[in-house]
């Protein structure tokens, strides 16, 4: 079976890089990706493929079933959001969508998965049991399009026993692939922080109560409080005051971030954070609103089910092409279809240094080394019939 999926996924090859670079010429926000999930369901169609898509925001499942369909079933899933970012790679298959691009690799992560579809259903007589294929919109976005897929019913009709996914990482170079069992990526929380003080000039102290003043201090705060935390970062990218050199504003407003890798830590900090900021408001006598936006969950990749893929892609790939992974502060919505089912989330290497290709993630010059599809589909179709 190795063989026989190498062989298809070279056949295969070049029709998933005319996808992908469709899919990356054409890339779509999270909750817009109306065009991307027509062209998925075309090529579906065209494959003679039944799919399902009765599923808020663009969502699709694809049913591929083997010899005795009811022993086993597994999920695969991709993305296929794009983000808010312009694209300034010089390539025949740049963006033509004006300030958006696949710049986390989520075309990547479909075309590999439509090629897995297509090497599943042409060895379907070779292999046991079902597997369901799940493209998912809207990873970029909060609160993410996995949550809705699953209140959707994507894990059931037939139920999924386990369930994998596959995301690119330019840090590894094409033909390696990273596992980790266990904890590997964080919970992520958006911050928002409105300080209301009272405005004036500034020339006169008497009549102002500058919320500036505060916003410092509580900037500092929080950052001394989670500098010693461990597992957890907290951080602030934006301030906005709108005063002037002589203008005191009313109000300052703060955005930023909040990731941790413990659930119940996640919980506690954010009842720290609410009382770093009441205390600030009492010293200054002002008032500080807060919102807390929840995000996706921290990521647990099940162990037993984690170490029994790395094994099959140590027999696909050899062992020195397999490579364990450090913990990420990242955040993934996948971690929500792990919190329903035993999962194994990994990275693609697509990274190639003596082609130019080492831009990372959510940049404007990120790019994959397109060898990595043939990897990437061969892999997945692979871990799905053998896992």
């Amino acid at each position: 079976m190795k063989e026989q999926i190498q062989n298809l996924s070279e056949e295969f090859f070049d029709e998933i890089v005319s996808v992908r670079r469709h899919l990356h010429m054409n890339p779509e926000l999270s909750f817009e990706e109306y065009e991307t999930s027509k062209y998925i369901k075309q090529l579906l169609l065209s494959w003679k493929i039944d799919y399902k898509d009765d599923f808020e925001n663009n969502g699709i499942s694809v049913l591929i079933k083997g010899n005795s369909p009811d022993s086993r079933v597994l999920a695969l899933r991709a993305d296929f959001d794009a983000l808010p970012i312009k694209e300034e790679n010089d390539v025949i298959y740049k963006s033509r969508n004006e300030g958006v691009m696949h710049a986390c690799g989520h075309d990547a992560h479909t075309s590999c998965l439509l090629g897995a579809i297509k090497i599943l259903n042409a060895t379907k007589d070779l292999w046991e049991g079902t597997i369901k294929c799940i493209f998912q919109p809207a990873e970029e976005r909060l609160p993410g399009g996995a949550k809705q897929m699953i209140k959707d019913g994507v894990l059931e009709n037939p139920s999924v026993q386990n369930i994998i996914a596959q995301h690119v990482l330019p840090d590894l170079e094409v033909g390696k692939v990273g596992f980790r069992p266990g904890i590997y990526m964080a919970s992520t929380d958006e911050i928002y922080i409105s300080v209301i003080g009272k405005g004036g000039h500034a020339a006169i102290p008497a009549t102002y109560n500058n919320p500036l003043i505060a916003s410092s201090e509580l900037i500092l705060s929080l950052d001394e409080f989670f500098s010693k935390q461990e597992d957890s970062i907290f951080a602030l990218g934006y301030v906005n005051g709108q005063g002037s050199t002589n203008v005191i504003p009313n109000e300052v407003e703060l955005m930023g971030t909040f990731r941790a890798l413990n659930e119940n830590f996640r919980k506690k900090s954010h009842i720290d954070i609410n009382n770093i900021v009441n205390d600030i408001a009492r010293k200054y006598n002002l008032k500080i609103d807060l919102e807390i936006r929840k995000g996706y969950p921290s990521l647990h990749n099940d162990k037993d089910f984690t170490k029994n893929n790395i094994l099959k892609a140590k027999e696909y790939l050899g062992d020195d092409n397999v490579i364990d992974l450090p913990i990420r502060m990242t955040a993934e919505d996948f971690s929500y279809f792990a919190n329903e089912r035993p999962s194994c989330f990994y990275r693609l290497g697509t990274g190639n240094k003596e082609k130019g290709i080492t831009h990372g993630l959510h940049t404007s010059k990120f790019d994959i080394d397109e060898n990595s599809l043939k990897i990437g589909m061969g892999m997945m179709a692979f871990l799905a019939i053998s896992s």
